[in-house]
């Protein structure tokens, strides 16, 4: 660490800067409990070959529906299975033990229904695709999770693997790789994160086999300061000037590069000072972090919580031009368990107590907050150039039946992954349509199935990258950006 962190060095250090790399460096968790050797084997490959692309990776205008209509892609992703039944795809005819508590209401899109609470996304579904035959054939958290944000199957599936440097990388990583953008300082930047899927730091949403280096951007809790990165309002006593000799210090240090490469932590550290600087000197950039910036009707529009707060800033992020901007919509994944008084920490795994967390604590927020998500998105003319896409790992089961193992004194519904719902919004996608169906019991899939390979597919299309074109990892081999098809039934014409 000498190199970057000499007395003279430390001396000269703002205390914004300090903030800004504290805060990037959520990107590197210590507390992963990954094996050190691992990190350093693949890290330190990537340092080395980390510009490498592979040429066929976008091609021109492919005659795909929807391709290239995007700019950027959000996701919002419902983690912690969010059940089909009491959100897109209520069963209002099945039995009781099917159907459940919740009755289903109509939408703005004749022959659409919702559950009932939710009422303000109901108003908004003339400008959403529900996808509601979904299908996979993984069942626990980490891996579906893993599914969700890489499009592939972990090799153990139905488990709850650790994030490993041998991870295939999260989709924003890949598209970091292949396309980095020049609009903003991250490609990828990921907000409310990172998700602990059910209680550990997930797999699936790094840089996994391309290295640290292509890890997305982490932001945390939006709600503890207006500004979301505190250290990137410029300090009165750091002028201008002085953090260009501080760069000018750091291009000196690139051309130890060689040096660096044989050490991978003073790589990582001298990536994380080049995206601070680049942070603090341009003032759009910290402009688009100033949730302040927002007048206190809308921030309330999407409410003053966790998850509401970062679907505001994912959109900010967007307009930015950020590409990709994932908000994790509940960070834990049942955290309720833990803290049942704290709507914030509640997940969509519900095992038990289905129908208290979803009516007091679950539908109410994200009712709110993505309803306002694709209002403010279309009143500012985004959402014509923004792939939207929500979505969570699997659904629930086509039972209500209380489960002893779990806590909680009332039902709940299992793990579902045979069939789930998805919503899809922008950039060229369907205006209130429906695409697929379940059978009555919500139990299969009656139309052509969708797995999450097919949703990233679809998500480089969007943004005119051929999903079928090739990247190279840290070793050269040859990789495949998804294994899945773009979903063309989603797109209008």
């Amino acid at each position: 660490m000498a190199l970057l962190a000499s007395p003279a060095v430390e001396r000269r250090q703002s205390l914004g800067i300090t903030r800004v790399l504290g805060f990037v460096n959520q990107n590197l968790p210590s507390h992963l409990p990954i094996n050190r050797r691992q990190w350093l084997q693949i890290g330190s490959l990537a340092g080395l070959t980390g510009g490498m692309n592979i040429a066929n990776a976008e091609t021109e205008n492919l005659p795909i529906p929807g391709f290239g209509k995007a700019k950027s892609v959000l996701l919002v992703v419902a983690s912690g299975g969010q059940s089909q039944f009491e959100t897109w795809d209520p069963k209002p005819e099945a039995p009781d033990q099917i159907r459940g508590e919740f009755s289903a209401i109509p939408t703005a899109v004749p022959g659409m229904m919702f559950c009932e609470h939710l009422p303000q996304i109901a108003k908004v579904s003339d400008r959403l695709s529900v996808v509601r035959s979904m299908s996979h054939e993984d069942l626990d958290h980490g891996s579906a999770f893993y599914l969700t944000m890489t499009g592939r199957y972990h090799f153990q599936k139905t488990s709850n693997p650790q994030a490993s440097p041998l991870d295939y990388p999260f989709c924003g990583s890949i598209l970091k790789k292949i396309r980095p953008t020049s609009r903003f300082v991250h490609t990828a930047i990921n907000v409310n994160g990172p998700a602990q899927v059910p209680v550990i730091i997930g797999p699936g949403q790094f840089g996994g086999i391309l290295g640290r280096e292509f890890d997305p951007m982490v932001i945390g809790n939006v709600t503890e300061s207006p500004v979301v990165v505190p250290g990137l309002n410029q300090q009165d006593g750091l002028p201008m000037v002085r953090l260009r000799k501080r760069q000018s210090l750091l291009n000196a240090i690139e051309g130890s590069r060689n040096f660096m490469a044989r050490n991978q932590t003073l790589l990582d550290m001298n990536e994380l000072y080049q995206q601070a600087y680049e942070m603090l000197e341009k003032p759009q950039t910290r402009y688009a972090f100033d949730l302040s910036a927002e007048s206190n009707k809308l921030k309330n529009r999407y409410g003053r919580n966790r998850s509401g707060q970062a679907c505001l800033l994912g959109r900010r992020l967007v307009e930015a031009g950020v590409p990709l901007v994932t908000v994790i919509f509940n960070h834990i994944n049942r955290g309720q368990d833990l803290t049942p008084n704290e709507t914030d920490t509640y997940g969509w795994d519900t095992h038990n107590d289905i129908f208290y967390s979803m009516k007091n604590h679950l539908l109410p927020r994200f009712d709110q907050a993505f309803s306002a998500l694709i209002e403010d998105m279309d009143a500012r003319g985004l959402l014509e150039e923004t792939l939207v896409i929500c979505l969570g790992e699997f659904g629930r089961a086509p039972k209500v039946a209380l489960e002893p193992r779990f806590a909680g004194a009332t039902p709940g519904r299992k793990h579902w992954s045979s069939v789930y719902s998805i919503v899809m919004a922008g950039a060229g996608v369907k205006r209130g349509a429906i695409i697929g169906a379940s059978d009555a019991r919500g139990a299969y899939p009656t139309t052509e199935k969708y797995g999450p390979w097919d949703v990233t597919a679809t998500l480089f299309s969007a943004l005119g990258i051929n999903p079928h074109g090739y990247y190279a990892d840290p070793t050269g081999r040859e990789l495949q950006i998804c294994e899945g098809k773009p979903m063309e039934a989603v797109y209008a014409g």
